[in-house]
């Protein structure tokens, strides 16, 4: 096909041609990136949040390990990059997928086999985390990185997780994630999920306090540019202010809240 194309023309024109076309094989597919970024967090240095992670990364006894759902890394407002940065590089660890384990997750089924290794999640038969034996001092503490759909979906399809201690979080703590809708009143980011789990196992109040800083000032940067505080699902349902109807899986959801409802994972 090219030299029948070509064949007809005079050489120099054919030279050009083919220049020009060298030049446009040469365009990225996407438009340069020309914002400076911080090296910690990645993002644009002008949203960076850096500044208000722990002025020492955190040493817990425990150690944090995210199963994270491949979505969750093309969020540009998630919360799990904080935590990874505000602990020390061994106690957090992040594997991603949609079941686990796999063959690339490098010694994860070695971990989630261990004694002490406990799952997040809330299923009816979850320990209240406040009310473990302390058999042991030193967790590998689990969590499903994802929206509750997405965590079902792994939980499900992850057999070895079943057979894990699971635990929940009873609180009454309201997400500082205010830039994003959550499904009821009692659910919290990864982020905080973790943080209150660290204080609770570690009974030290300092992870609670520092770790949640960096979402702050994400917030607190946002809602200065236009962005909007947004409502639970279950908030805007009680107020009539919901403005679309809600699927069989939220209302489950919601019937099964109550003050103690166990929050997000």
């Amino acid at each position: 096909m090219f030299l029948i194309y070509f064949r007809d023309k005079q050489p120099q024109r054919v030279m050009d041609e083919l220049e020009v076309w060298e030049d446009l094989s040469n365009i990225p597919a996407d438009p340069p990136d020309m914002r400076e970024k911080c090296a910690g967090c990645k993002r644009p240095a002008m949203v960076c949040w850096c500044i208000a992670l722990p002025p020492k990364r955190l040493t817990p006894r425990s150690r944090v390990i995210l199963l994270q759902h491949p979505a969750e890394e093309k969020r540009c407002l998630r919360t799990a990059p904080m935590l990874q940065l505000g602990l020390a590089p061994d106690k957090c660890l992040i594997y991603k997928g949609k079941k686990f384990p796999q063959p690339r997750h490098e010694d994860l089924e070695n971990i989630l086999n261990q004694p002490n290794t406990i799952l997040l999640y809330p299923s009816k038969t979850a320990l209240d985390i406040r009310h473990m034996e302390n058999d042991t001092d030193n967790y590998n503490l689990v969590l499903i990185d994802g929206t509750w759909p997405q965590a079902k979906a792994i939980y499900t399809s992850s057999p070895i997780l079943h057979r894990i201690k699971q635990v929940k979080l009873l609180t009454r703590t309201t997400s500082s994630y205010v830039i994003r809708t959550q499904p009821t009143e009692g659910c919290l980011s990864t982020l905080e999920t973790a943080a209150v789990a660290l204080s609770q196992l570690e009974k030290d109040p300092i992870y609670t306090e520092q770790l949640i800083q960096p979402l702050h000032t994400l917030c607190k940067y946002q809602l200065e540019n236009g962005a909007v505080t947004h409502q639970s699902k279950e908030f805007l349902l009680k107020t009539k202010m919901y403005p679309k109807l809600i699927g069989k899986r939220l209302s489950r959801l919601l019937k099964s809240t109550n003050d103690d409802n166990p929050t997000n994972v």
